[in-house]
């Protein structure tokens, strides 16, 4: 996966994060896992980038668990 692979996924989860909003009673338990793998493609995307910054290969980022990332600061 790269950094094209996880802005894909993030703009697919955002979209969908929209549509549930969007509804006057919305699905809270798939709007908490659609936040929950946000976290985590942005945490991905954050290490990807630092690896390479330092010289090091960014396929080697891997996604960390949710409960690690989530309610990161954005």
């Amino acid at each position: 996966m790269d950094d094209g692979d996880v802005l894909g996924r993030v703009k697919a989860l955002v979209d969908e994060e929209h549509k549930l909003r969007g509804h006057h009673e919305p699905d809270a338990d798939r709007l908490a896992q659609v936040e929950a793998e946000l976290d985590q493609c942005w945490d991905l995307l954050r290490q990807r980038r630092a690896k390479e910054e330092f010289g090091q290969n960014p396929d080697d980022a891997a996604a960390r668990p949710a409960r690690e990332v989530e309610n990161y600061r954005q």
